[in-house]
């Protein structure tokens, strides 16, 4: 299979490696639908690229997998995401299939800030328009990912490996490789899961039992209310969810303006922790964000409070900046932060640039 230059912590293993598609983002000019845009700006996009992104920001080895084309789109996903500290060594050239790209309005990332803080990552801010995306994705070099083409002991070569229920929508070849990944094998690093339902994805209705099964074959498992209903039909709260998926050693549920909840036992152990009030500028990539903050601090073996405080700011740091990528905050600024007293956690308001500024607690 061949590979892609670049690489960050070059020699040492990587703490984390991320397996799935980014894609070369086309963010308008100017607010309009996309028949009135006259041009756009080049940015990338992917869910996997984004945590591992960030966990290289926060100073962990993070390693990236995946498939891009032969073409000039793929060097420069390849070259943003090694520029970004991330190890892309594992990535594969398709000499055949093209690099995926897409297209969006600006409704998915408001140009102003809120006037109103909201308070939960991903919460459509007051007054944000409706987003209109277009994918070109279909046929991919990523959507070709299999266990014929990917270097699987690369994706087992970390401490943690982390995956989304994205990959298995894009091809059964790719849901072959997250069922192998998935799988009970000698020296599996820890499976992390995002769920991620994305129902345009999903051309059949198998794709509930399909994120099901993936999903109960990982260690740690990320998931929303909202995206739980969609995809499995399953309300009632945090706790019910864990009845219905009780394998995963950690279960993250994810509830918006009430924060998230996180168990490590059954039903009646979970831990919730609400989200700080953000001031939000844009909504894409705060759930990877949550993502990568939450792994970091398990990676460190902080309690479940603390992982969970760490998700909801760098989700903060997602939702107070226009793109997908956010600088995170440095780590002992958000140790600090993480370690408030529950008072002081509950008056936490975050605006844009607080990760470059002492953030205040009123």
């Amino acid at each position: 299979m061949a590979s892609t230059a670049g690489s960050a912590h070059s020699g040492a293993p990587p703490e984390v490696v991320c397996l799935g598609e980014s894609m070369v983002t086309f963010l308008p000019c100017r607010p309009g639908r996309l028949a009135d845009v006259p041009a756009f700006e080049r940015s990338i996009g992917g869910a996997e690229s984004n945590v591992a992104c960030t966990l290289a920001g926060l100073g962990h080895r993070a390693a990236w997998i995946s498939r891009v084309g032969a073409d000039g789109f793929g060097d420069h996903l390849v070259r943003t995401i090694a520029a970004a500290g991330v190890d892309t060594r594992a990535v594969g050239r398709d000499p055949v299939r093209p690099t995926g790209i897409y297209f969006r309005t600006d409704g998915e990332r408001p140009t102003a800030v809120a006037a109103v803080p909201a308070p939960a990552h991903g919460e459509p801010a007051p007054g944000a328009r409706t987003a209109e995306v277009a994918y070109y994705r279909a046929g991919s070099a990523a959507s070709a990912m299999s266990p014929r083409t990917v270097d699987t002991a690369a994706a087992d070569a970390g401490r943690v490996l982390h995956l989304t229920g994205i990959t298995a929508a894009l091809s059964g070849d790719c849901l072959e490789l997250l069922r192998l990944l998935t799988a009970p094998r000698p020296g599996r690093p820890l499976v992390s899961f995002d769920v991620n339902y994305r129902a345009s994805l999903w051309r059949t209705p198998a794709a509930a039992r399909v994120l099901l099964e993936l999903a109960r074959g990982c260690d740690l498992v990320f998931v929303g209310e909202d995206e739980a209903e969609a995809a499995w039909g399953l309300g009632g709260g945090p706790e019910a969810l864990r009845a219905a998926l009780p394998e995963p050693a950690v279960l993250v549920v994810k509830q918006g303006a009430r924060g998230a909840t996180a168990f490590t036992g059954g039903p009646e152990d979970g831990r919730r922790v609400p989200a700080p009030r953000v001031d939000v500028v844009g909504q894409v990539g705060a759930g990877d964000a949550f993502a990568a903050g939450f792994l970091s601090a398990t990676l460190r073996g902080l309690p479940v409070r603390d992982r969970l405080r760490h998700g909801h700011l760098l989700a903060a740091a997602a939702l107070t900046v226009p793109g997908d990528l956010a600088r995170p905050p440095a780590r002992e600024s958000a140790d600090r932060l993480a370690a408030l007293h529950a008072g002081e956690w509950g008056t936490l308001r975050l605006g844009p640039g607080w990760t470059t500024k002492k953030a205040s607690a009123p």
